[in-house]
């Protein structure tokens, strides 16, 4: 899916920066050029919600956009209430994950 993803983003003119694991994300710190984050609610090593919320609490606040391929109410509304920009469920279209990126950014620039 890593690489898929990449492959789509860079089709469409973005430039991406994969993570594996939630800890790699967690020990990057170089937010600098990001302008969101694409994350799947179930990581191998976490939660994709959890890992938000720690983002969040040290002072990262790209906007963020869900993916999943276990969708349930409870999910959804725990993705919405951390302020996500988008909440997708696989199988999603590419136009469907490209809006949301393109919103943001044209907010950040």
């Amino acid at each position: 899916m890593l690489k898929c993803m990449r492959r789509l983003l860079g089709l469409h003119g973005f430039e991406t920066v994969p993570f594996e694991t939630a800890d790699a994300l967690k020990d990057h710190d170089n937010f600098d050029q990001a302008f969101c984050l694409v994350l799947d609610v179930n990581l191998s090593d976490g939660s994709g919600i959890e890992l938000r919320h720690h983002l969040a609490e040290s002072g990262v606040n790209v906007p963020v956009i869900y993916i999943t391929g276990n969708d349930s109410d409870a999910t959804r509304m725990a993705a919405m209430a951390s302020g996500c920009i988008a909440y997708l469920t696989k199988p999603f279209t590419a136009k469907s994950l490209i809006e949301p990126i393109e919103r943001a950014a044209a907010a950040a620039a």
